[in-house]
């Protein structure tokens, strides 16, 4: 493959991958210390775990009648909303306050009168436990002092990054080229053992290491390489440039995904890939039609 695949692949998961986030909020009850729309807006951006999502339709798809990222997709079954309510009340007898997290954030599955064990939609967050066993606290949405209260329902709706951020699963999704690395023996032969460590350890990542057996250097982890040049300079200041020569490939990468939550890192890289297929046979069908 090359460079423009790689960056389409990488589009792609930024963009074009499904999930379900807030996208309406209406505010019965806020006498919180924020306005409705900057809490509407927090609600947008909180993370809701998406597998679900390739069960639903947009509302764009619902007025076409179609699901193109669905084979299986039937109208009568596919929603293309899910309904959350958030209410929480901070009473005078809690005079240190209380904070409003996605925690508190619950499905009404009576609205949407869809199958518990079907959907299971809900806002995520870092880990399911914190350090002493107990629940984490979830994102912060606002704090509450006595006889404050907030009082929101919530529609979700499935969308891509393309119509807003708040439905991009990645929060970084970036590639590298994989770096050839020569290592020229005959000049680290001429090097003391010492030497040899003090060149290894001027690398910032792990790329290379001693060998125990042969007491020679070798590359451990290429991948870890971050292009900065500073083994390169560091063999220039011991006298022996062209100790090591890096080069990047053209036709190799690694490729870095971290999600917000909403989708596991596997899932988005297959759905993307998904999505780049369906866009070329959709491709290849309208150049058919125009040669014949």
């Amino acid at each position: 493959t090359d460079t423009s695949v790689a960056n389409a692949l990488r589009r792609t998961m930024i963009g074009e991958v499904p999930t379900i986030a807030i996208d309406l909020v209406d505010v019965e009850v806020n006498t919180s210390v924020l306005n409705d729309e900057f809490i509407a807006h927090r609600m947008g951006l909180i993370p809701l775990k998406s597998d679900f999502a390739v069960k639903m339709q947009t509302v764009y798809e619902a007025a076409s009648g179609s699901n193109e990222n669905n084979e299986n997709y039937s109208a009568p079954q596919s929603p293309t909303e899910l309904t959350f309510k958030l209410h929480k009340r901070c009473e005078s007898s809690q005079t240190a306050g209380i904070d409003v997290t996605s925690n508190d954030i619950e499905w009404d599955q009576a609205a949407d009168g869809l199958d518990p064990n079907e959907v299971d939609v809900k806002p995520t967050t870092l880990a399911k436990l914190d350090e002493s066993g107990n629940p984490e606290k979830g994102i912060l949405i606002v704090k509450l002092r006595p006889g404050q209260e907030v009082k929101l329902t919530c529609i979700a709706r499935k969308g891509i990054g393309k119509d807003h951020a708040k439905w991009s699963p990645v929060a970084t999704a970036v590639f590298t080229f994989v770096p050839d690395i020569r290592i020229d023996q005959a000049l680290m032969d001429t090097l003391t053992e010492d030497q040899r460590r003090a060149w290894i350890a001027s690398c910032p990542t792990q790329v290379f290491e001693l060998d125990p057996t042969t007491r020679r250097v070798i590359v451990k982890d290429p991948e870890a390489y971050t292009y900065d040049g500073e083994c390169i300079k560091k063999a220039a200041e011991m006298g022996v440039p062209g100790l090591v020569e890096i080069t990047p490939r053209s036709d190799d990468f690694v490729f870095r995904v971290e999600t917000t939550g909403a989708l596991p890192p596997a899932t988005v890289v297959v759905w993307a890939l998904e999505t780049i297929e369906e866009k070329l046979k959709g491709t290849q069908e309208d150049i058919k039609k125009l040669i014949m």
